[in-house]
């Protein structure tokens, strides 16, 4: 099962320059299994786009299912989260900068739930998320 992040969905349904990049990419992954998006991927995509209840007819329609985060992966995504804060501060970056929960939620459902992750943010999830195999949507 691949999970797919919330940037590659608004590429395709967002009409991006890089839609045909997202769309080979999940097309490849259904053809070798199920792909699911989580909670937090499902609010950020409504959030972005203005989609309501019906995003999840456009989801089935793509063959894309749901499956929502887990409590071992919401504990895990905190933790993570609290060493991106403290690595921050070791760093003398300060907290300005600091990635919001979401996407942390995001990486443990992939890691912990799921065997993949397709998004943009590649150097995030590989830095934060070891083990999880992330697939970057490429133009042909």
């Amino acid at each position: 099962m691949i999970a797919v992040d919330s940037s590659v969905l608004i590429d395709l349904l967002g009409g991006d320059v890089r839609a045909e990049a997202s769309e080979d990419s999940l097309r490849q992954a259904l053809a070798r299994g199920p792909v699911v998006v989580c909670d937090v991927v499902v609010s950020e995509v409504v959030a972005g786009l203005g989609f309501g209840a019906e995003l999840f007819d456009v989801l089935e329609e793509a063959g894309i299912g749901y499956l929502a985060t887990e409590a071992r992966a919401a504990v895990r995504a905190g933790e993570m989260q609290r060493r991106y804060r403290q690595r921050l501060k070791a760093e003398g970056r300060g907290l300005a900068s600091t990635r919001a929960v979401p996407d942390f939620l995001v990486g443990a459902h992939a890691l912990l739930q799921c065997k993949g992750l397709i998004t943009r943010d590649a150097s995030f999830f590989r830095d934060y998320f070891k083990g999880l195999k992330v697939i970057v949507p490429k133009a042909a």
